[in-house]
């Protein structure tokens, strides 16, 4: 899947610039302190060194592949994988392994690092002691399950023998700076000789870190469409977005998700200063209140360092119980629907000052949508498709962060900040003649639409079935015309869909799945590749059980043996998710 040796002129991005002065800031201040570190190829004659990742979105792939060029500078031989391209018996012969693994959901394994753990876990595991490790973990404090796939490789490693190299990091979301010092750190340490060299690499000129755009440095890219997809009478409001790239250079692939940097509702920003008894130009840290809340700051998903310091501060009966109790239940029914305003509101006005709120709140973040565009056909925009987050609660109308700000708050023929994330482990099968089966419900859709632009572009051969659904067909049937064109063209070979209220019984995507079992399973035997897009909580999990149901069927196989198949469809690379 990856290429196992980074090119010494390998293109780097912005982030992947920053990350490398900041290793090379690391080592350098290991140098002024007069530690001896390991550099010289000639020194350290070209030490192995496997570096792994397990990853849902590309972070810690791309992380990886900048330990990989950082270890290359000490004269170190890195191989990079997927924690799933790793069988046990390779990982009983590797001496030197780094791993960075993002947690997927609450506490999960990424897809790429399920089938890693499940035999990393089993009794069958081998015993490790010649093994040296350091693991990188990446998550996200508003989660319960912060850094719990990292934690648990970890623990399993030095349960079986392995020694580490060094303490594991948990990074949180801003996790570049954390990440860049700690494999600066890591990297010399792995080496079994270290050398008395010293790395003699220049950190990168301030013009040659300008290149490139990231979620620290995004595109201004004009939004050229805006359009309403959903029918009037739809209680969902899906948008079909397309933003010009004009002449930023940025360049995806279907199956890329593009990040999109949001400006907080400014009715809210304007509530949150009356509510701390502040004034939008009240200064902090060199910034105005007013900047802070709009475009610095998360303020409609209360961060766990706010909601403990509220607790201690408002005497709110309620709020102390659940937290008290540790009733992760009843505290995520407590919240449900609160943003950062409605707590701050449980504290009298002046017992919370505008400088303490804004050292509780997490940094605002991007949010990352599925391209639902083929480069092939899109000449020179990006297409997203995406569902607006609209609700009313307590007296106030609210919306999701970013949703809402594409939808009501960039104009069209203005711009805002964009950047594409790379997913490498969600492609279109490079073999043009491979069948796809795609199950894309709602804004499921989005990757499977750029799939099939694409296929086109290529005059691919290869059969095409997509499984759609919403609730009502007449209202929730998205890109229906350029699906029966599709259809009608011979490009889309089978589509079958599932409008859940369209009768009394409720039909979904997975109903179809069995439905057509049969056929199904046929088109897995043959080769075809089998991807899933959306909800990662219900409709992933639901797909994913009737897709083992077909096997076991269809195939005359035991529980047992469908599971096996299916691990083996995942190990293939065949079996590919985007879910959220």
């Amino acid at each position: 899947m990856m290429t196992p040796h980074i090119p010494a002129d390998a293109p780097f991005n912005s982030d992947q610039r920053a990350w490398l002065a900041g290793f090379m800031a690391g080592m350098n201040s290991r140098l002024i302190a007069g530690e001896s570190v390991a550099s010289a190829p000639a020194a350290n004659a070209a030490q192995p060194i496997h570096i792994l990742y397990g990853t849902q979105t590309g972070n810690a792939e791309q992380v990886a592949m900048d330990a990989a060029t950082a270890a290359k500078t000490l004269g170190m031989a890195p191989d990079v994988h997927g924690l799933d391209d790793i069988d046990m018996a390779q990982l009983a012969a590797m001496r030197h392994i780094v791993i960075v693994t993002s947690t997927y959901g609450e506490g999960e394994m990424p897809d790429n690092a399920q089938l890693f753990w499940e035999a990393l876990s089993a009794d069958s595991a081998p015993r490790l002691e010649s093994l040296k490790f350091a693991v990188l973990a990446l998550g996200d404090t508003g989660y319960d399950g912060f850094c719990q796939a990292g934690k648990l490789i970890d623990t399993r490693l030095e349960q079986l023998g392995a020694t580490r190299i060094t303490t594991r990091l948990d990074c949180d979301i801003d996790f570049e700076d954390a990440a860049a010092a700690w494999l600066g750190e890591t990297l010399p340490l792995a080496a079994d000789k270290p050398a008395a060299g010293v790395v003699t690499t220049t950190a990168p000129s301030p013009a040659r870190e300008a290149i490139g755009w990231s979620r620290k440095n995004p595109y201004a890219s004009t939004l050229a469409v805006n359009r309403r997809l959903s029918g009037s009478a739809s209680t969902k409001e899906i948008r079909h977005f397309e933003f010009d790239l004009g002449d930023s250079g940025l360049s995806y692939e279907a199956g890329d998700a593009l990040g999109v940097m949001p400006v907080n509702d400014p009715a809210l920003v304007a509530r949150l200063i009356a509510g701390l008894g502040a004034s939008a130009e009240t200064e902090i840290g060199g910034s105005s209140l007013m900047e802070l809340l709009s475009s610095r700051y998360e303020i409609s998903t209360p961060s766990r360092d706010l909601i403990a310091e509220v607790e201690r501060r408002a005497g709110h009966e309620e709020l102390s119980h659940v937290i008290r109790n540790g009733d992760k239940e009843a505290l995520d029914a407590f919240l449900w629907s609160k943003d950062s305003l409605d707590l701050v509101s449980l504290i009298p006005q002046g017992g919370l000052n505008a400088a303490e709120f804004i050292g509780l709140l997490k940094p605002l973040q991007h949010r990352a949508y599925s391209i639902s565009s083929s480069p092939k056909e899109a000449a020179g925009h990006v297409h997203l498709t995406v569902a607006s987050v609209r609700y009313h609660a307590a007296g106030r109308d609210r919306g999701g962060v970013c949703s809402t700000y594409m939808a009501d708050r960039v104009a069209e023929g203005a711009a805002a900040g964009i950047f594409v994330s790379q997913n490498k482990a969600f492609r279109v099968p490079t073999d043009n003649d491979t069948p796809m089966i795609m199950v894309g419900p709602g804004t499921g859709i989005a990757p499977f639409r750029a799939f099939l632009q694409e296929r086109r572009a290529r005059g691919a051969k290869g059969r095409n079935w997509l499984f759609f659904g919403d609730q009502r067909r007449e209202s929730d049937f998205i890109y229906e015309d350029e699906l029966a064109t599709m259809s009608r063209d011979g490009l889309l070979t089978r589509l079958d869909l599932a409008f859940s209220r369209d009768q009394k019984a409720k039909i979904y995507v997975q109903t179809r799945m069995k439905e057509n079992g049969k056929a199904l399973f046929s088109w897995l035997e043959e080769g075809a590749s089998f991807y899933v897009c959306g909800d990662a909580s219900r409709m992933a999990r639901d797909v994913d059980a009737a897709l083992a149901e077909i096997i076991a069927e269809h195939g005359g196989m035991t529980q047992e043996k469908s599971a096996d198949y299916v691990a083996g469809l995942k190990r293939d690379k065949r079996y590919l998710r985007d879910v959220y």
